[in-house]
């Protein structure tokens, strides 16, 4: 007797088609596009997020989720000192953004490609943005910096930066200079 996996219904499908095709395209990719490569009829769409709107903004939502897993199981495995946990995520997206595959941040490519401000992709990349903020500001307490909300806006436009330049200057190598300009932000708030 043999069984097999289900396979998974439209709307897995169609967020699973479009994680990996606005990854590659950008949010811009067409609903055509979406709808040939999860394999599903354009009802299918409308029903489960009320449009192309809707769908770009779950996937968004399931995306962040991951990432966030993520940016907490780099630190986790850093152990406890948060000097550490912070520079290996500094460390991580050094890696990533070296990647040959590496198309840069969906969040950051996601908030300049959807012009209308009340697209529902922007709360979600907001929301994301605030997550990572409250991540880091919590192991700069946990550090004694100085000015901990601060050093955590630092580190997110740094972050944003290194992943912006690994997809934007391929040639270059941002991974060093992020990792000395992460190493300056947490220092400079820390008592002699």
């Amino acid at each position: 007797m043999t069984t097999s996996a289900a396979k998974p219904g439209p709307r897995e499908r169609l967020l699973l088609a479009a994680q990996e095709l606005t990854y590659a395209q950008g949010v811009g990719v067409g609903v055509d596009a979406l709808l040939k490569a999860a394999g599903v009829a354009r009802r299918s769409l409308y029903e489960h997020f009320g449009g192309k709107d809707g769908l770009i903004a779950e996937v968004l939502r399931r995306s962040t989720a991951e990432d966030e897993q993520q940016y907490r199981a780099t630190m986790a495995a850093a152990g406890d000192d948060p000097r550490a946990r912070l520079l290996a995520v500094v460390d991580r997206l050094g890696r990533i953004a070296s990647d040959p595959g590496f198309h840069g941040c969906r969040y950051l490519a996601a908030d300049l490609a959807l012009t209308d401000p009340a697209h529902p992709g922007h709360e979600v990349t907001r929301a994301y943005r605030r997550a990572l903020h409250r991540l880091f500001a919590d192991e700069f307490v946990a550090l004694g910096h100085t000015r901990p909300s601060f050093a955590a806006d630092q580190l997110l436009i740094l972050v944003d930066g290194l992943l912006a330049a690994g997809a934007t200057r391929p040639d270059s190598s941002p991974a060093a200079a992020s990792r000395a300009l992460a190493e300056h932000v947490i220092d400079s708030g820390l008592d002699a």
